[in-house]
């Protein structure tokens, strides 16, 4: 297979991966017989054009919808033959996310928000790794704050460090910068891509953005449903 990665053991893997979804005109077919590998620590851009399957596709790989047919792997597990308690229980230990809508819980502070994925877990130490991160990512001084008293940069940036309070083996970014203007994206671009290289995290990112693709190891491109003409790129 000439898209599979040789110098990196896969952490996640599809093959011949479906999804078909029945509306009142007949069966649709959102994706269609994807199949690739992505190595342990690489980043993954997968692009195509709006409609063409790349959100479906990154929700059936974190494992928060199901395919219709085809496997998926992450990390070892065969996502297709959990139920969805048995997802969920996977996403939490292994899988981080940052949406373009930033998805921030509006009643907790940054802090708060940060810490809740540890909790839930059961990890040690959610205070402390949140407050960690947070001062990563610039906002030592605001954690305390509301995601209501915050900038869309500034919640994005909690989004980041709450998708790394686990310590996923794979973060999953779905136009992490879609609602951020040209400068405050590229910050938090830069934070995502060094927490993601500092941690050893495996990145698929979901982007329109040329300039973001060409920052990850590889790029898939979806037309649609169909996977075409899988490059290597960095």
């Amino acid at each position: 297979m000439p898209d599979i990665l040789r110098s990196n053991p896969p952490i996640l893997a599809c093959s011949n991966l479906c999804k078909v979804v029945s509306t009142s005109a007949g069966d649709l077919t959102i994706l269609d017989d994807v199949t690739f590998e992505v190595g342990a620590g690489q980043s993954l851009a997968v692009v195509g054009m709006s409609g063409s399957g790349k959100s479906t596709l990154l929700g059936l790989l974190a494992g928060l919808d199901e395919a219709s047919s085809g496997s998926i792997s992450l990390d070892g597990a065969d996502l297709t033959a959990l139920d969805e308690e048995q997802r969920a229980e996977l996403r939490g230990a292994k899988v981080g996310f940052v949406f373009q809508s930033f998805q921030l819980l509006p009643g907790l502070t940054a802090l708060e928000n940060v810490m809740l994925p540890r909790e839930l877990t059961g990890k040690a130490a959610p205070r402390a790794t949140a407050e960690s991160l947070l001062d990563r990512v610039g906002l030592g001084d605001r954690m305390h704050h509301y995601p209501r008293q915050l900038s869309g940069g500034e919640q994005q940036r909690v989004a980041l460090a709450r998708a790394f309070a686990c310590e996923p083996k794979v973060l999953f970014a779905d136009e992490p910068t879609g609602n951020l203007d040209t400068h405050t994206g590229a910050k938090v671009v830069e934070l995502m891509f060094d927490l993601n290289r500092d941690a050893g995290t495996t990145l698929v990112l979901v982007t329109h953005d040329d300039v973001l693709a060409q920052r990850c190891t590889r790029r898939i491109e979806l037309a649609g449903g169909r996977l075409v003409g899988p490059t290597e790129v960095g």
